[in-house]
Order: structure tokens, then sequence, then C-alpha cells
């Protein structure tokens, strides 16, 4: 009878050591799925934050904006407008802008009271959207080549403004231009041109402008506009560097007020 229980007693005890057994792997085998699928998650957001960090993320962003780098004058014209009306006052009535995407630029100017605008773009508008091309039935936009006179009579505006247009041209060129903007406009000339180091001359631009950009510094426009006999308009850019600071406004081109 001691014989026959000890038999018994080791029967049972295999079937006692495996509940432990089998329970300690049960969780396993349902864990490991989880567990792959949190390692897959966690590679996933390394990578992300990875190859956000190594592209500068939101601080570089930040950086280049503040630079200006890939940023448009003609996009800055935009931002400027408030700051011109309050430096040319009532004279800023009749505005020619000169440059690409002058719709744009016409469409928001003839948002302001008491203001005319026209536009001439020195490029294609074949591309031209719905808007622009009725801009251009009316007469307030048209395509010209501004190296050479420009189909207006003399002081047919009060202030000419112009914007990525002189950066692309040779100082041959420009020495016909200029003077020729300054002679449709009667109480000011608003240049605005980019600082060396933008890269701005991308190629699409170089596919539409046909040349590489030619960024000059502030003292070779300065020396440029005395030996051309331009003046800076004193009054104008006293003004408007006074309403911009108050508004902390800090433009990403260089901006020039030159009298007509």
């Amino acid at each position: 009878m001691a014989a026959r229980r000890a038999v018994n007693q080791s029967r049972r005890l295999p079937d006692s050591a495996s509940i432990p057994l089998v329970s300690s792997l049960h969780p396993k085998s349902r864990s490991t799925p989880l567990l792959s699928v949190g390692l897959v998650l966690l590679g996933a957001f390394l990578l992300i934050g990875y190859s956000y960090s190594s592209s500068g993320g939101l601080a570089s962003d930040k950086e280049a904006i503040h630079k200006g780098e890939g940023a448009s004058c003609t996009s800055e014209v935009h931002r400027a407008i408030p700051f011109l009306k309050k430096a040319y006052g009532q004279t800023m009535r009749k505005v020619l802008h000169v440059g690409p995407d002058t719709c744009a630029v016409v469409s928001t100017l003839l948002k302001e009271d008491d203001t005319e605008a026209w536009g001439v773009e020195p490029y294609d508008l074949e591309d031209a959207d719905s808007s622009c091309k009725r801009l251009i039935r009316k007469g307030f936009v048209r395509s010209a080549d501004i190296k050479f006179s420009l189909p207006y009579r003399p002081k047919s505006f009060s202030v000419v403004i112009v914007s990525d247009a002189l950066d692309y041209l040779s100082p041959k060129y420009l020495n016909k231009t200029l003077p020729d903007l300054a002679r449709v406009s009667s109480d000011g000339l608003v240049i605005f041109a980019g600082y060396p180091g933008q890269q701005r001359a991308k190629v699409l631009e170089l596919a539409k402008f046909g040349k590489p950009v030619k960024l000059r510094s502030s003292s070779w426009w300065i020396r440029y506009f005395v030996q051309t006999g331009l003046q800076e308009n004193e009054a104008a850019t006293k003004k408007f560097e006074q309403a911009a600071s108050k508004s902390s406004y800090k433009p990403s081109c260089q901006i020039f007020h030159l009298v007509s």
C-alpha cells in the first residue's frame, strides 16, 4: 500500500508542477506581439525625431525666415504697405508696382482707401490666374521689358515701387532702368532689394528669370545711386523707419527711398 501511495504521489507531481509553468509561459506568449508593436512604434518615433532635428525643425525655419532665405521681396511689399502709407501719406495715391507677382500687389493696394494702383510684370503672364487676368483686361496690369523705357508719361504716378526686378539686371541695364523708373514717379521711388547671401535664385526662378540673381550690399547700392545722380528721400526714409520701429517691423529685404 505504501508503494502504491508513492506511485500516486509521483504521478501527481508533474501535474501540479505543470500549472505554474504553463501560467508563466502564457502571459509571455501574449506580451510578445505587444512588445514587438511597442518597439516598432518607438523606433518610428526615434526616426521621425532624428530626421526633424537634422533638418533644423522650427528653429531653423524661423531663422531662415528672419534671414530672409528663400524669401521674396515682392512678398515683403505686402508687409511694408502700412508703413509706406505712413511715410508718404496722401502722396501715395497713384502707385505703380514693378516686379513679379505684381497682380497680388496691385490687388492689395486697390483695397486701400483713396489709392489707385497699376502694375508692370517684367516677365511672362501666361500662367496668370483668373484674378490676375481680370486685372490685365481692365488695364491695371501689363507686361513690359523694364530694360527699355516704360510706356508712361513723366510723373504719371505719385510713387513707384519696384521689387525682385533690379536684382536681375546688370549695371548696363540698371543705368537705363532706374532713371526711367524715377522719370514716371513724382513723389518717390521705393526699391526693395535682396540682401547678399539670400538664396532666392532657385531652379524655378532661373527658369523664369533666365539668369541668376545679383544680390548687392547696401554700400554698393548707395555708391550706385550717387554715381547715377539719384538722391535719398531722407524725409520718407525717416518716417518709414519711425513707423516700422514702433511696430517692431524688421523687413527681410533692403528698402531704399529715392527722390524722383
